[in-house]
């Protein structure tokens, strides 16, 4: 009889809006190679079929509120009490905030890991309310989940420090590309990328002071969107507007146009301010994008040596790009440590196989007792 797992809390598989769902677009194939029976729980229109999808992986559907503040809460729930009739194994929960719904899975000895990502509460661009509840998430995650994952060391020492619980370090992986032309038009190492959720914490309002002063002079490619409009998309499209050199693509699915542009970008600027390993940062690695990221504790962990650190603000990261884009020479040495450091660190065979012997070991556990 195969093993079950169920995957709680992603916008379904295959869908490529975040993290959590590159992670499952890697993970749910790997599992059913090593034999696990995978349901990964999604919502309407967020899951793309395309060539990537593994007929194996079983996809459900599962209904809630689309909105900014009870999506997650909502879905989750839902995809809870089917678990429940399914009776799975173990149950891969993403985010804090279905630490809600943990007391349920318990009660129905259904075991749980629970990938914690960042510290949802610290985040922008949640209000008041919202912080709360991922604050008190957080706590029930500690308290009911069966282990915790942590996709950084530093992020294992916050949860340590906070709840007496470190988890297991599994990160994201990269996906080495093959060599490709440059997209767009655009000259190779002659222009300025940033690919991010339009959110205040990936700090875009400070690169788009920063390229004031770079625009005109560089060619600018801004990825990402917000997911509900607001403030920044607008100030972004007045400025894309305004400026011939500035192309703004929106949210962008296509992996291999996104390799292409790290690949070939003088600078690559990663703005993150909250969070552990980002898994764009990882793949920007991997495709050897000379970078220069904010100056936190998770990038320089997941960076290294392999890349330049600047403060928060518009002329500091104006100053940093300007020196990076004009050394072809840095930019080189940048781009070999920073692949070198990804193809040894960060791959998916390493990260698939980890969640797979976690998972394994709850199976073992749950067969052995029944």
């Amino acid at each position: 009889m195969s093993r079950k797992v169920v995957v709680i809390g992603t916008r379904g598989y295959p869908s490529f809006y975040g993290g959590f769902e590159t992670a499952v677009r890697h993970l749910a194939p790997y599992l059913a190679d090593q034999g696990w029976d995978v349901t990964v729980f999604g919502r309407a229109g967020a899951i793309q079929d395309d060539a990537s999808r593994d007929a194996r992986v079983r996809s459900v559907i599962t209904s809630g509120f689309e909105t900014k503040s009870l999506s997650t809460l909502s879905f989750g729930l839902v995809a809870t009490l089917k678990t429940i009739r399914m009776k799975p194994d173990v149950a891969l929960v993403m985010n804090v905030a279905n630490g809600y719904w943990l007391p349920l899975l318990r009660i129905f000895q259904i075991p749980t890991v629970v990938n914690v990502d960042g510290v949802e509460w610290q985040r922008e661009k949640w209000g008041p309310l919202a912080k709360l509840v991922f604050r008190i998430g957080g706590r029930l995650t500690a308290w009911f989940a069966n282990e915790l994952v942590v996709d950084a060391e530093a992020i294992g020492q916050f949860w340590h420090d906070k709840y007496g619980r470190r988890g297991i370090f599994i990160p994201y992986g990269g996906v080495q590309p093959e060599a490709t032309p440059v997209p767009l038009g655009l000259t190779s190492r002659g222009y300025i990328l940033v690919v991010a959720r339009l959110v205040p914490e990936n700090s875009i309002e400070h690169f788009l002071d920063a390229a004031e002063s770079l625009a005109g002079r560089y060619d600018i490619v801004i990825v990402g969107s917000a997911g509900y409009g607001g403030e920044i998309e607008a100030k972004l499209a007045a400025f894309a507007d305004r400026e011939h050199s500035v192309r703004w693509l929106g949210h962008v699915s296509d992996d291999n146009l996104l390799d292409r542009l790290w690949q070939h970008c003088g600078v690559y600027f990663h703005g993150h301010s909250v969070g552990g390993t980002n898994p764009a940062l990882v793949q920007a690695m991997t495709c050897g994008a000379p970078t220069i990221a904010l100056d936190t504790t998770y990038n320089r962990e997941v960076l290294g040596r392999s890349g330049h650190f600047v403060e928060q603000s518009g002329k500091s990261i104006a100053a940093a790009i300007e020196a990076l884009i004009s050394n072809a020479k840095e930019q080189s040495r940048l781009s070999e440590l920073a692949r070198s450091r990804a193809l040894k660190v960060y791959t998916w065979t390493k990260v698939c196989s980890s969640y797979n012997s976690l998972l394994s070991a709850f199976s073992k556990d749950k067969h052995a007792s029944s």
